[in-house]
Order: structure tokens, then sequence, then C-alpha cells
């Protein structure tokens, strides 16, 4: 993915208010910081649509002055919201030789329908081998046994795996406490390590780079396991499941 900021495609949606609406520029600022707001304090409804949730969230930031206009903000916000997200053709090309060498697994934070939406529209299905995500599951991360499950999906001893993430306090932290074969730290926004103590195996400054970490030759895989993706979907009503942690998302 690009170097991905919600406040980088709000900051146009805020442009689009003005130029297209004629809205102020400092109701533009309000209504686009009010909805990231309510997103990130809750970007998932249980009870409703995800569409439907979401465009009760801006019909709300909008205001009563401009709530005619939730119907041709939500879609925009959506077209934007995926344009920062997509995967530049690089990353692609990288997923690509990775998986055709290793057992890929992707672990993220965050609402289940929410983050099922991202990963069905970023095509992520094609380059990972198990997908986990902490709303289907009682644990997120750093929780260690969210790492500990996907390992044992992949049907990998964890001391033979390695985490690669760019948040300390969850990729490296949780990885280090499942103890995993080793940790890479991938720094976004300049972020600064030398005052924490969960110090990572490596840092790579792009992901691009992960490959120099990485075996020569490696073995290619003799299979892969057919995990279903939504095996862990509803898992939380099992009773001997009770390490639960409440689920988070930053928004994107």
């Amino acid at each position: 993915m690009r170097n991905y900021n919600s406040t980088y495609f709000l900051y146009d949606l805020s442009e689009i208010l003005k130029e297209k609406y004629g809205v102020s520029s400092n109701s533009a600022v309000l209504i686009c910081n009010g909805f990231l707001r309510a997103f990130r304090k809750c970007p998932e409804n249980v009870n409703m649509d995800l569409d439907e949730w979401r465009h009760l969230l801006w019909s709300e930031a909008l205001g009563v002055e401009y709530q005619n206009l939730a119907d041709e903000i939500y879609p925009t916000w959506l077209q934007l919201r995926y344009t920062y997200l997509a995967i530049t053709p690089e990353i692609k090309l990288l997923l690509n030789k990775l998986h055709h060498n290793f057992l890929l697994g992707l672990i993220t934070n965050g609402p289940s329908n929410a983050q099922w939406e991202k990963i069905n529209i970023l095509k992520l299905r094609e380059y990972f081998d198990v997908i986990l995500v902490s709303g289907d599951l009682p644990w997120e991360k750093p929780n260690p046994r969210v790492f500990q499950k996907a390992c044992e999906c992949l049907g990998v001893e964890p001391r033979k795996c390695i985490m690669v993430g760019d948040k300390i306090e969850t990729d490296i932290l949780g990885g280090i406490q499942a103890k995993l074969g080793g940790t890479v730290w991938v720094p976004l926004n300049g972020a600064d390590i030398e005052s924490n103590r969960n110090y990572p195996d490596y840092i790579v400054q792009s992901v691009i780079d992960l490959p120099s970490l990485l075996p020569k030759h490696p073995t290619v895989p003799v299979f892969r396991r057919k995990v279903d993706f939504k095996l862990y979907k509803g898992i939380m009503s099992m009773p001997d499941l009770e390490d639960y942690c409440s689920n988070s998302s930053d928004g994107s």
C-alpha cells in the first residue's frame, strides 16, 4: 500500500466540499474532522449494514445545513479511501514473488466487516495463505495467541516464522511475545524506536527491502493448506476462548 494516512484524502475531500459544493473552508475542515473522529471511535455498527452505517456518520458530520450532501459525499469518500489504500505495482510484484517461495499470513486488527471489505476490495486473498481479522477472534495484536493461531493455520512452527509490521506496540511486541523466529519493523512517517524497549530484530526503511533479509534460494512450499478465510467467524461464542481483548481500528 501507499504511505497511507487518512488525513491525506480527508484533505482532498474538504477541498471537494469547498470547490464543488460551496462549503466554507472552516466548515469543510470541521465536517471532515468530525467524521474522522466518529469513524475512528466506531467504524462499524454490527446492527447495521456497513454502507448504511458510514452514510449515517457522514449525515451526522455534515449537520443540518449540508445533510443533503451525504448521498454524494459518502461514495466520494469511499472512492478516495481506496485510491489511497491501493497496493502499488511494486508491492504486488513483491507479494507475488514472496508467495511463490514462502507461506504468507496476514493479521489485522479491527472490526470484521470493515476489515474484510478492505481485504476483498484490495484482493489480498490471492497473496496470502491465511488471513486473520481480530474482529473474528477473541484476541487482537499484540496478544501472542493470534500470532500462534496464524502459525497453526499455516502449519509452521512459530520459530520458523517472522513478523513484518509498521507498529512497534502491536506487530513487533506481539511477534516477540509469540516467540517468532524474528521481527522486522518498517517504520512509517519518521517513527522513532530509540525509546522503545520492544526492539525488532531487523529494521528496513521500505517493505521492498524485505527480500534482502530472506534466504536467497528458499525452498518452495511443498503444499499449501486450504484455509477457509472465514473459518474463525463467530469463534467468540465458543466457551473455551475467554482471553478476549477489545478490537480496535485506526480508521484506515
